[in-house]
């Protein structure tokens, strides 16, 4: 009985040699190990496995970030209470029920209870043109192009009496834009304390816009002269005690002379009448009214 020949599959070689791969994956496993179109290719899949993996841990992690974030703001924001004279001992207290937030109208300065301050976004908003507004140029002493029509302020009381008032704050620095928060006594005009919980400024330099004895030096200072000029402000050098601008003015940070403009600036944009101007306005006609 004659045998049956049996043909080798056409991408076998002969005499027993293993199988040419085929396909798209055969043919790039032909290709030379330093050939360049081999390289790109691995270089093509590893990027775009890896920017998938990013991507991925971006979206997966950003709810512990911005959780960690609200924490780390609200421990500044209380750092700021507790350096209010007479709260120290009230601490727990204050933490439970007297720190109250409410969002306002940032245009009239008035209070927007149909808001509610635990789902509004100060920061998104700003990005939000539609809840947005343009600065124009010559009054954008924060450099922040455009200002949220709404912000989030936070009122301490104690008895039902207005103790301090938490203002955000933030402008562009020198390579970072500078976030914080500045307490005001009741009288809306005097400094109860300065702190930036979030800055990228040069380390050394800049940088020292953070650090605890420079941020004490603002306790106690005016935001307006008695004629209403905002006079709150870094100094261009040491202040002097005699001099005129002393009980408005700060030390500049050595060496870092363009985050000390930018604090100036952050700060008398957001307490003039295109940033709380008109809120703290509201607050001063509430007191003389009382």
């Amino acid at each position: 009985m004659q045998k049956k020949s049996i043909d080798p599959p056409a991408n076998a070689d002969v005499e027993g040699e293993p199988a040419k791969p085929t396909g798209l994956f055969g043919a790039f496993r032909a290709l030379p190990k330093d050939s360049a179109p081999k390289a790109l290719l691995v270089a093509l899949i590893v990027s775009v496995i890896g920017g998938y993996l990013v991507s991925s841990s971006a979206v997966l992690l950003k709810p512990r970030y911005l959780a960690n974030q609200e924490r780390e703001q609200q421990a500044y924001l209380l750092e700021i209470v507790k350096r209010q004279p007479g709260m120290e001992g009230l601490f727990e207290a204050i933490e439970a029920d007297q720190v109250s937030a409410q969002v306002v109208d940032l245009e009239t300065g008035e209070h927007l209870p149909e808001l509610d301050p635990g789902e509004f976004d100060q920061r998104q908003a700003a990005k939000d043109p539609a809840q947005s507004v343009a600065i124009p140029a010559n009054r954008d002493l924060a450099n922040i192009k455009r200002r949220e029509k709404y912000a989030k302020i936070f009122q301490v009381r104690t008895d039902d009496e207005l103790k301090m008032i938490i203002l955000p704050v933030y402008g562009r620095g020198f390579t970072s834009t500078l976030h914080g928060y500045l307490g005001l006594a009741a009288d809306g005009n005097s400094v109860v304390a300065l702190s930036f919980y979030e800055q990228s400024e040069t380390p050394g330099l800049g940088g020292r816009v953070s650090d605890q004895d420079w941020l004490d030096l603002w306790r106690g200072k005016k935001v307006r002269d008695p004629a209403g000029n905002v006079r709150i402000g870094v100094a261009r050098g040491t202040v002097l005690a005699s001099s005129p601008a002393a009980p408005y003015e700060v030390d500049a940070i050595s060496g870092a002379t363009w985050t000390s403009r930018s604090v100036t600036g952050l700060l008398r944009f957001w307490l003039g009448d295109d940033g709380y101007g008109p809120y703290l306005e509201n607050l001063r006609s509430e007191r003389a009214g009382s």
